[in-house]
């Protein structure tokens, strides 16, 4: 039996290597060609192993990817025709699946193609042998397609719909169950179109960004969410390139129509922001850097949008990580590499004070909402919080002026809508001192009433939840996923600087309320992950003032004597919070 061991294993081998079967070590180096091809098989394994997955465009051009990463990034590697030859069975599997002509012309494209480049490896003949087969036989279908097409009576789009719909139907049920009033109700919900179950990839709309010497935000827009990676590439002496690249990979995505290919920066710290397909589902975005201190990347919701943030030498910045970090689309990172934590504040208490003892030169003040953004409907018709926060800021504004003497800038002036982290832009990019967001109160109890006060941190109660989740315009499921952005984007000093300016602003509005108005309730200082004040680089406080949805604070809002008041006990607050902080004149 001994002298046949040699002769079985032979024909083992060969007959693995003419049926496409391998098998391979249960481990390898990720960045390796042969690590990525067992990735990618993982991958198709779960898709093949989940009837869902099996019926989404999005998860075969996942596998797909994976696959035609390896002779992309590894062309000489032995596993790079196996990468193309799988890629391109699977394709063909997904051309039966969905009924696109493209997906099967990839197929052919990726077969020519290592007929002609790689002609002497396992895969040269195999790759040409199954170009006959699709010729001769265009009607070709695989097991996933022969499976879908076993339940009698159906035809292969009802079997695809009826089964998606189900699919869809019980996850919204679920999640339904937690009483969560953003989510839609299981009766509500429509057949979905074939064609609209294949296009699932995300489209890349538009990038945007802001600057000053020694700060750049960069927003990356896409209509629907979608995992992403990024990662520092040092300078190559060997390469003509003579910036450093940060890159981010969007996966499952395209780049949409009217993005341009080179966005001009020429600030200090950025030449170009690069936008480009990179594989045939993952869009590449490539920020040429002059210089920098260090960087900050993280995404926001409805809409979903990536935001880069860079800082320039002298800015008080962090370490930055010699590789990136993948995040997934929930916003936890996933097995990061070991580097230090990236932060955007090393401010300590002091370092503040020196900067306020020096006089606060620039105030920004926020009027939240705007534009086809109304904010919170008041308690009467045709009164909207975008209205009167603009109104308030306006006031606030020109008191601040003439009491301490220094540049006031609102981040609207007009009824125009600013997206959230257009508005912490604004405040970096202008340098300003102190960051201060006004807003008003509402909700479904109209008795409610009352002033709070907000700084950037994790909730402390439900209500802090909910009004974070009202005026970040997204679900209180989003507002707990930011947990992770807030640990790295928080320090002590800002949050207790930030904390000291919301306290004393807060003190001096609620008594100086009282003094003039019955009735007014002091709810507290709070604290709450806003978006809009991610990322500010100042002192910042978010301030609710009285609740739209209240009768009698809605009609007080209304005059122009509440709005003097509200400002005067504001500006009251912030004068003294800059003379408790620069050292007495002697």
């Amino acid at each position: 039996m001994r002298r046949f061991k040699p002769l079985i294993r032979s024909i083992s081998f060969f007959m693995m290597l003419f049926s496409g079967v391998f098998i391979f070590p249960a481990n390898g180096p990720a960045d390796t060609a042969k690590g990525k091809y067992l990735i990618a098989d993982s991958c198709y394994k779960k898709l093949r192993n989940s009837p869902v997955k099996k019926r989404l465009e999005s998860e075969w051009l996942n596998c797909i990817s994976r696959y035609e990463s390896i002779y992309k990034l590894h062309p000489r590697s032995s596993w790079a025709p196996a990468g193309m030859y799988k890629a391109a069975q699977l394709y063909l599997t997904l051309s039966k699946l969905s009924g696109k002509k493209s997906h099967k012309s990839q197929a052919e494209d990726l077969l020519a193609r290592i007929n002609n480049k790689y002609p002497e490896s396992a895969y040269g003949k195999r790759a040409k042998s199954l170009l006959k087969s699709i010729d001769a036989n265009p009607k070709l279908y695989t097991k996933e397609i022969r499976h879908l097409k076993s339940k009698k009576n159906l035809t292969k789009n009802d079997s695809l719909i009826k089964k998606f719909n189900q699919a869809q139907k019980q996850a919204i049920e679920k999640k339904s169950s937690l009483n969560k009033p953003h989510y839609q109700k299981p009766s509500a919900i429509k057949p979905v179109p074939v064609k609209e179950i294949f296009s699932r990839d995300t489209t890349i709309a538009d990038l945007r960004f802001w600057s000053n010497p020694e700060y750049t935000r960069i927003v990356v827009n896409a209509d629907k969410e979608s995992d992403y990676s990024h990662r520092l590439l040092k300078k190559d002496p060997g390469i003509d390139k003579p910036f450093q690249r940060l890159y981010i990979d969007i996966e499952q995505s395209k780049l949409g129509n009217g993005v341009a290919e080179y966005t001009p920066i020429n600030d200090n710290l950025l030449k170009q922001a690069r936008a480009g397909q990179y594989l045939p589902h993952t869009v590449r975005v490539v920020i040429d850097i002059k210089s920098f201190e260090n960087y900050k990347i993280f995404s926001l919701k409805d809409p979903f949008r990536i935001v880069i943030d860079v800082w320039g030498k002298g800015s008080n910045g962090g370490t930055v990580p010699p590789s990136g970090q993948r995040i997934a689309s929930l916003g936890k990172p996933e097995k990061p590499e070991k580097f230090s934590r990236i932060t955007t504040d090393n401010l300590k208490s002091s370092d503040i004070a020196r900067q306020l003892a020096l006089g606060v030169n620039k105030i920004v003040i926020d009027p939240g909402h705007g534009g086809a953004d109304p904010g919170a409907p008041g308690y009467f018709k045709n009164v909207w919080e975008k209205d009167i926060v603009l109104k308030l800021a306006k006031k606030l504004a020109g008191i601040l002026r003439e009491r301490l003497n220094c540049t006031v800038l609102l981040t609207r002036s007009t009824d125009k809508k600013l997206t959230l982290e257009e508005r912490t832009a604004i405040a970096n990019t202008k340098k300003a001192d102190l960051f201060i967001s006004l807003h008003c109160n509402a909700a479904k109890n109209r008795r409610a009433k009352g002033i709070e006060t907000y700084i950037l941190n994790l909730a402390t109660d439900e209500q802090a939840i909910a009004v974070a989740a009202r005026e970040n315009a997204t679900s209180e499921k989003n507002i707990s996923d930011l947990e992770y952005i807030l640990s790295d984007l928080m320090k002590h000093a800002k949050i207790e600087e930030s904390t000291r300016l919301a306290n004393v602003v807060h003190n001096s509005f609620v008594n100086g309320m009282k003094k003039r108005y019955s009735g007014i309730t002091d709810l507290g200082v709070k604290q709450a992950p806003f978006y809009v004040l991610l990322g500010a680089r100042m002192p910042s406080i978010l301030v609710e003032a009285s609740f739209l949805s209240n009768k009698t604070e809605c009609k007080r809002l209304m005059s122009d004597s509440y709005q003097t008041s509200i400002c005067n006990a504001i500006a009251d607050g912030v004068t003294k919070y800059i003379d408790a902080t620069n050292p007495k004149q002697l």
